[in-house]
């Protein structure tokens, strides 16, 4: 796998405001945050995304997340928070290292989440949710 940016800051080789780190993740300060507090989590272990993460890293990933959500929230006084883990360009994923966004979010903040608009036409969800359940790993 590539090295990235976020490999070069595992490895502290590049500055960073890192808010937590154990032996399997780290998580930092987004340099271009969406809010204040915006914080980035990675595992140390590399993949690409959601799609080749390994358990163990997955695992880490989400107890990592759990903990500094809670830290952000509180520091923020966030009314929610996002979490989202963009896989693949079409996604808006840009760094090719798996990591999860920790967005806090505020009444009236003008973002948006995503389009409601979209609505299954007669005997696609069914068609569709069987295909999945097919497909699980």
């Amino acid at each position: 796998m590539e090295d990235t940016i976020f490999g070069k800051i595992i490895r502290h080789e590049i500055p960073s405001h890192i808010i937590y780190e154990d032996s399997d993740t780290l998580a930092f300060l987004d340099i271009k945050p969406i809010s204040a507090g915006h914080t980035l989590v990675l595992p140390k272990k590399a993949s690409r995304n959601l799609f080749d993460i390994n358990e163990e890293s997955a695992a880490a990933l989400m107890r990592t997340i759990r903990i500094v959500t809670k830290a952000v929230k509180a520091v923020t006084n966030a009314d929610g928070i996002n979490v989202s883990i963009n896989n693949e360009s079409a996604a808006g994923q840009i760094i090719f290292h798996t990591h999860a966004h920790i967005i806090p979010r505020f009444k009236e903040d003008g973002l948006k989440n995503w389009n409601r608009d979209f609505s299954y036409k007669d005997g696609e969800a069914i068609d569709i949710a069987e295909k999945i359940r097919r497909n699980l790993l």
